[in-house]
């Protein structure tokens, strides 16, 4: 754990959440989700993010896999973190949650999501990656 903790939010306020490391990169990923997101996040263990209030407020949204896990407040409907595809032990938080935190020291390392297997019987044409057929 870090000296500092992080403290974030969605836009309204209702979802209150708390790094408790040290973010050391962002990451930008080009599967269709995030490239209409404008996600930059940053990667933390599940035990690094504490939820301080408004969990009620988190709204899940899944597709193809469902094994990523993105949430987002009901009220405001921002993006703040999600539960990771490859790595289910760790969230990407959206670094622009984070309060008054500096983002410019960080590297930033683009993924390649767009590559990722597209698992769903009826894909969109826009949704890049190879197809598997249901």
């Amino acid at each position: 754990m870090s000296e500092a903790a992080h403290p974030g939010s969605c836009h309204c306020g209702a979802v209150r959440f708390t790094l408790l490391s040290d973010p050391v990169e962002l990451t930008t990923c080009d599967c269709s989700l995030c490239i209409k997101r404008n996600a930059v996040m940053t990667k933390v263990p599940q035990a690094d993010l504490r939820i301080d209030a408004g969990a009620e407020h988190l709204t899940l949204y899944e597709w193809n896999t469902r094994r990523a896990k993105h949430y987002f407040c009901n009220r405001c409907g921002i993006y703040v973190f999600h539960r990771k595809r490859a790595a289910p032990d760790h969230f990407g938080v959206n670094i622009f949650c984070l309060d008054g935190f500096d983002r410019s020291r960080l590297p930033v390392r683009a993924t390649k999501g767009e590559s990722m297997t597209v698992e769903c019987a009826d894909p969109r044409p826009e949704w890049p990656g190879p197809r598997i057929q249901s």
